[in-house]
């Protein structure tokens, strides 16, 4: 059987407590109404009359808690890893607000935060007349990183439109101070240190809170008008760096090998020196040593040493051997030289029978009367040399 169903001995099991009579949910009315008195007496003293001037209170102190939550919901705010928050109460700063979670109050605090970790870069660039007269177009390119929020928020306008003139400013300065060629080859490293030096010394009175990493000089080139002879200058004068650079290499080659032979020079000359000191010291000590004979037989030292002498101009020199036979016009030449050097070159297999024969054919060598044979050369009167005593 039902709960709700009616008869069981006239007991009724409605939940109401209203004894069998249907009846509905309690009054929502009445139920806002007992709630806004209880709130009522809460806050000091009850609204009278109860009825529609009670929900309207109730619907007040709700939506006055509703908004509470709201703000305080709304005050929290999250600072990335890379960034710091700078928080302005009622229009003016109030501190510095750390990566994480934090909270503000809001309507009363502003947070603004700024990235201090990314690396940013501010261009430069236009048409620039150099300190001799020279149109040039220049690109330059500077890297910077925020360091101090509140300075680079509040002490100018806008800092990266401060950085980007100031650069320009530099950039025109220092290209105005210098000459076409240190702008395109030789003095672009020059040109980008002046630039950064410069760059830091006009921005310091600003404190724009920045910090300037680098500076990127990117390829300056001449107008389009002059630009083929700008390109063969410069080539011409990489062509001399070139040069320069080979003859550097050049040197460091030749000169360890020129050091050696000088060296080796000097030693060979010492050496020399010593031999003929050596030498000197020894023809002194042997004409010591034949002083005493030729003090006791002169003529005999004397023909000694001009036969030694002779011996030694003689194993020199070309020897000839003229034989002129008694009752004779004829005139014998026996080039011993020649003879020699044929008997060198063929010293691998001698035959002097063919050697004999090969001059008797030519006509250099004459066969006596008698014999067809060589005339010996015994006799001392007949030897004549071709130079020296005779």
């Amino acid at each position: 059987m039902a709960w709700n169903e009616p008869g069981n001995g006239g007991k009724d099991r409605d939940p109401w407590g209203n004894n069998g009579k249907h009846q509905g949910p309690p009054d929502l009315d009445q139920v806002i109404r007992n709630l806004s008195n209880k709130l009522g007496g809460l806050l000091g003293g009850k609204i009278p009359g109860g009825g529609s001037g009670g929900l309207g209170s109730f619907g007040v102190v709700v939506a006055l808690v509703i908004a509470l939550v709201v703000w305080v919901v709304s005050g929290f705010y999250t600072i990335g890893e890379a960034q710091r928050g700078v928080v302005l109460r009622f229009g003016k700063f109030y501190q510095m607000v750390d990566p994480g979670l934090s909270w503000k109050a809001t309507f009363v605090d502003r947070v603004y935060p700024v990235d201090v970790e990314t690396v940013r870069s501010q261009p430069a660039s236009g048409f620039m007349l150099t300190r001799d007269e020279n149109l040039v177009r220049v690109e330059m390119d500077v890297q910077y990183r925020i360091v101090e929020p509140r300075a680079y928020l509040f002490n100018v306008t806008n800092a990266d439109d401060s950085l980007s003139q100031a650069l320009d400013s530099a950039l025109r300065y220092v290209v105005g101070h210098s000459t076409m060629d240190d702008v395109l080859t030789v003095g672009r490293e020059r040109v980008r240190q002046e630039t950064r030096e410069l760059l830091e010394q006009i921005i310091e009175p600003y404190n724009l809170g920045l910090m300037i990493l680098d500076l990127n000089f990117l390829p300056a080139r001449p107008p389009e008008e002059v630009k083929d002879a700008f390109d063969d200058a410069i080539a011409a004068q990489e062509d001399e760096q070139r040069f320069i650079r080979e003859a550097e290499a050049y040197a460091r080659e030749i000169e360890p090998k020129a050091r050696g032979q000088a060296q080796r020079l000097l030693q060979e000359a010492e050496g020399y020196k010593e031999q003929i000191a050596f030498r000197a010291e020894g023809e002194v000590a042997r004409f010591r040593e034949l002083l005493p004979q030729y003090q006791r037989e002169p003529e005999l030292a004397r023909q000694r040493i001009y036969l030694e002498t002779m011996e030694e101009i003689y194993s020199k020199v070309n020897k000839v051997i003229v034989d002129t036979p008694e009752g004779s016009n004829s005139l014998l030449y026996l080039p011993l030289d020649q003879l020699v050097e044929q008997q060198d070159r063929r010293a691998a297999r001698p035959d002097p029978d063919k050697i004999t024969s090969d001059y008797l054919n030519n006509g250099n060598v004459s066969a006596g009367q008698d014999s067809g044979q060589l005339r010996p050369t015994s006799d001392r009167s007949n030897i004549r040399p071709t130079s020296g005593r005779n």
